[in-house]
C-alpha cells in the first residue's frame, strides 16, 4: 500500500533498550543490562521532525524503560513543539521530579503495566523488589497532578490475581484499563522465532516503530521484520517503499486484509480492531468481536 493510502499517523520510539526490571514476558528483551542503542539524541530529534513532516500525529516513548533514558525530557520537548501528541509507556518506578514537570508541561500522557493487587505477585513478575509499591505510588502522583493516564494487565500467570489487579486500577481512579495475555515475543517466546502469524495482521497500518539502533518495523511487536532504517535512509523513504511494500504483502498472504487476531491493547488503543479484554478472557478474536464486546470491554479507548 503506497504511503498516500496508508499515513503514518503514530510512531512507538523504543530509546532505549534498558530496564530496571527483568519480566518473563517481556516482548522486547529489555533488561538491567539493555543498552541505548546507537541512536544518538540528535539522531531521535531528528527522527521527531520527520514524522511531524510527514504529518504524523502522536509518538510514543518506551523501552526498555524510558525513564531510564537521560534525554527524553529533551525528546518530549521537542516533540510537544512539533506539535505531536506524547504518551509515555513506563513501569512507573522511577520519575524523578523534573520529569514531572516536563509531563505536566508537554501534555503528556502516560500508560503503565501491572500485574496484581498484592506486592508480593508484582514483585515476582517483574522481578524487582518494591516495584509495585512504587508503581502504585505514581499512578496516584500522575492522577493528583491530573497527568491522563491508562493502565493495562497482561495474565502471565495461572494464579495470578489479574483481574483483582484491574479492579485496584479502577479504584485508585484509573478510567481507562485494559487486559491482555501474554505475547510469544523476546523472552516469553522462551527462544522460538517469531513468526507472522504470531502478528495480528494490523501491522504498518498508520504506525510504526523506531528502535534504538534505527531500525523501523511494522509495529513493536513486528520488530523481526525490518522496513528500512533511519540511519541509512530517510523515514519519508521508507515508509511506502519497497521493502515495507514486500513486507505488508507477507503479512496480508498469512493474514488478509485487516486485523484478524487479537491485538494487545496495552500498547496503543488504536491497534486493532477491538476493545480491551479482561484478564480472564482466554482469546478474543475481532471476528467474534460484537458479540463479545460488551462482557470484555472495560472503559473506552481513546
Amino acid at each position: 500500500m503506497s504511503a498516500a493510502l496508508n499515513r503514518l499517523k503514530f510512531a512507538w520510539l523504543e530509546i532505549t533498550g534498558l530496564c530496571n526490571e527483568f519480566c518473563d514476558h517481556c516482548y522486547a528483551d529489555s533488561s538491567p543490562k539493555g543498552t541505548h542503542g546507537t541512536m544518538t539524541v540528535e539522531d531521535w530529534l531528528h527522527v521527531i521532525d520527520q514524522l511531524a513532516d510527514i504529518g504524523a500525529l502522536d509518538v510514543q516513548f518506551i523501552g526498555g524503560e524510558p525513564t531510564l533514558y537521560p534525554h527524553l525530557p529533551e525528546l518530549i520537548e521537542h516533540a510537544h513543539g512539533a506539535g505531536l501528541g506524547i504518551e509515555v509507556f513506563s513501569n512507573l518506578t522511577h520519575v524523578r521530579e523534573p520529569l514531572w514537570e516536563t509531563f505536566k508541561a508537554c501534555g503528556v500522557k502516560l500508560a503503565t503495566s501491572y500485574y496484581s493487587d498484592t506486592a508480593e505477585q508484582h514483585d515476582e513478575v517483574t522481578r524487582l523488589r518494591g516495584s509495585h509499591k512504587r508503581t502504585r505510588a505514581n499512578i496516584t502522583k500522575a492522577l493528583d497532578l491530573g497527568i491522563p493516564l491508562r493502565g493495562g494487565v497482561v495474565t502471565v500467570r495461572p494464579d495470578q490475581r489479574a483481574r483483582e489487579g484491574l479492579q485496584d486500577l479502577l479504584n485508585l481512579g484509573v478510567e481507562q484499563v485494559g487486559g491482555d495475555r501474554t505475547r510469544a515475543f523476546g523472552r516469553a517466546s522462551e527462544g522460538a522465532a517469531p513468526t507472522v502469524t504470531d502478528l495480528c495482521g494490523h501491522c504498518a497500518h498508520e504506525k510504526c516503530a523506531i528502535g534504538p539502533d534505527g531500525g523501523v518495523w511494522p509495529c513493536v511487536l513486528g520488530r523481526f521484520l525490518t522496513l528500512g532504517n533511519v540511519l541509512q535512509a530517510p523515514l519519508a523513504e521508507i515508509w511506502g517503499g519497497e521493502q515495507m511494500a514486500r513486507v505488508t504483502a507477507d503479512i496480508a498472504v498469512v493474514h488478509g486484509p485487516g486485523a484478524q487476531s487479537c491485538t494487545p491493547p496495552q500498547f496503543l488503543p488504536m491497534c486493532g480492531p477491538c476493545g480491551p479484554c479482561v484478564p480472564s478472557v482466554g482469546h478474543c478474536d475481532p471476528r467474534e468481536a460484537d458479540a463479545v464486546a460488551e462482557a470484555t470491554t472495560i472503559g473506552t479507548p481513546a
